[in-house]
């Protein structure tokens, strides 16, 4: 079964110097039928101006995961811990109790990434922040449970992927769990399942998948997007 979530049927914040798009319930916006899904907890797109920073806070025991899609960002914690990403960088901290965390645009330019919030399985072990670098490839692992191909290491049984297609280009996938969500980052793409239904996903659109094993894209136009394979 396939699930559309349109984008303009999200969550939806403006600012002046913060524009967000929220897929679940976040922040002041709650929406009880949206709270998650399975072990993603949050999944944001969020444009930060220049200059400006997200204020200090702690987390809940989850993996955090930022896609930087545009402009530059340090990260601070309250034990002086720093960390530098820019566009085409994959992020992943592990918040630990009773520490702050901060965000700030430290370029010149608009800061755009997407977070996703993954809930931790608490038997896990601790693993410091880490990250990558985008590839271009049509399919890049980008996070598993045990980091496999040098992607993020994340403490759930969960495999994201990065998607990206040229005009005209297909692409077959098999997800690992029962579950899945597909996030379009940028442009349209027609999607078939295992029991043949056909689907097109727009710009900031997402999916929610259950039982298809099998998916199969075809890109409209230049296509990027985020495939999250849920175990359970």
């Amino acid at each position: 079964m396939m699930k559309i979530r349109q984008a303009n049927q999200c969550g939806s914040a403006d600012y002046g110097w913060l524009k967000a798009r929220y897929s679940f319930s976040f922040g002041h916006y709650f929406d009880p039928e949206f709270f998650g899904f399975k072990a993603l907890r949050v999944l944001n797109q969020e444009v930060l101006a220049p200059g400006h920073s997200f204020q200090a806070k702690t987390y809940p025991n989850v993996d955090i995961v930022n896609i930087i899609l545009q402009g530059s960002a340090e990260y601070y914690d309250s034990l002086g811990h720093k960390m530098y990403a820019e566009q085409g960088e994959y992020l992943r901290f592990s918040p630990q109790p009773g520490i702050h965390y901060s965000e700030h645009n430290c370029g010149t330019n608009q800061l755009t990434r997407l977070q996703l919030w993954i809930n931790a399985c608490p038997q896990k072990d601790y693993h410091p922040p880490q990250k990558i670098t985008f590839d271009k490839q049509k399919l890049s692992l980008i996070a598993s449970p045990q980091g496999e191909q040098g992607s993020l290491i994340i403490r759930q049984n969960i495999w994201i992927h990065h998607i990206h297609l040229a005009a005209g280009e297909q692409l077959a996938l098999s997800l690992n769990g029962k579950h899945g969500y597909l996030q379009s980052i940028q442009g349209p793409i027609n999607l078939t399942s295992t029991s043949a239904l056909s689907q097109q996903l727009h710009c900031g659109d997402g999916v929610f998948l259950h039982h298809e094993p099998y998916l199969s894209l075809t890109a409209k136009a230049d296509f990027q997007g985020l495939l999250i394979d849920l175990a359970e």
